[in-house]
């Protein structure tokens, strides 16, 4: 037999589902509700409790508890990798029309808000290891963040590196005032002579950080996707790495492997 607090929340969880209370909407103080299904204050909590972790309400504090709002779902699909390689070559008010983020989402440029910020920072254990470099090298770090202007929370948080070196004959690739960049990285590195082979996405999941979960606005008891994305060159050189972190209540991943025929 279910106890009174799941019955409860599945109550007020087909209420949610069904339509009969709506994103934004809030919900009856715990009183009243406590009082609407003659059950205490503190059963009426673990009820609520249980749907905050379901991501199907959040507590605002001073003020209640109300039906979250659905964020924009990002779909990624392996398959953007080639569509962006294709795109590398195009004429810049071609690559200009779309980037990554829109082929994910399926907004329009003018609905993003986008961020970026470049330095240069001294390769460290992990990111020389990855790149098959000395500790010290010399890279090119570039944080990325883009949102839907109608929320406050990024799609992801993206951190990249290249190498200094192996990019500085563009000068405008070391400028983070030329982005958003048409066409991306794979155009980036298109304009000083290379050609991605291909990419290795490696991808786990986790508990957030503190600081995570405060950026993403994440609801209490999600995870994070951790995205390792490494780029090869045709010449079997790491040219790129990228650290993605995904909010996991809002992000679908898609991979499709083409099969040879017999």
């Amino acid at each position: 037999m279910a106890k009174a607090y799941e019955r409860i929340a599945d109550e007020l969880r087909q209420a949610i589902r069904g339509g009969d209370l709506n994103p934004g909407d809030q919900l009856p103080t715990e009183d009243k509700l406590a009082e609407r299904f003659g059950r205490s204050v503190p059963t009426v909590r673990e009820a609520l409790r249980v749907l905050q972790g379901e991501g199907l309400i959040e507590k605002r504090h001073g003020r209640g508890n109300f039906v979250r709002r659905p964020r924009t779902t990002v779909l990624r699909t392996n398959a953007r990798h080639q569509w962006e390689k294709d795109r590398a070559r195009e004429p810049e008010e071609r690559r200009a029309l779309t980037g990554a983020t829109e082929h994910d989402t399926g907004l329009e440029i003018d609905d993003l808000v986008f961020h970026a910020a470049y330095r240069e920072v001294k390769a460290d254990e992990d990111v020389a290891s990855a790149f098959g470099v000395p500790e010290g090298t010399a890279m090119v770090e570039r944080t990325y963040r883009t949102r839907y202007a109608a929320e406050s929370a990024p799609f992801a948080m993206v951190t990249s590196y290249l190498v200094r070196d192996m990019v500085a004959e563009n000068p405008a690739l070391l400028d983070e005032g030329k982005e958003p960049w048409p066409g991306g990285t794979q155009n980036q590195l298109y304009s000083v002579g290379i050609e991605l082979g291909r990419i290795e996405e490696r991808i786990t999941a986790r508990p957030p950080s503190a600081e995570e979960a405060e950026e993403l606005e994440l609801p209490p008891g999600s995870s994070v996707i951790a995205l390792r994305k490494t780029s090869y060159d045709i010449h079997d050189r790491v040219v790129e790495l990228s650290d993605v972190t995904l909010p996991g209540d809002r992000t679908e991943l898609l991979f499709t492997t083409p099969l040879e025929r017999w």
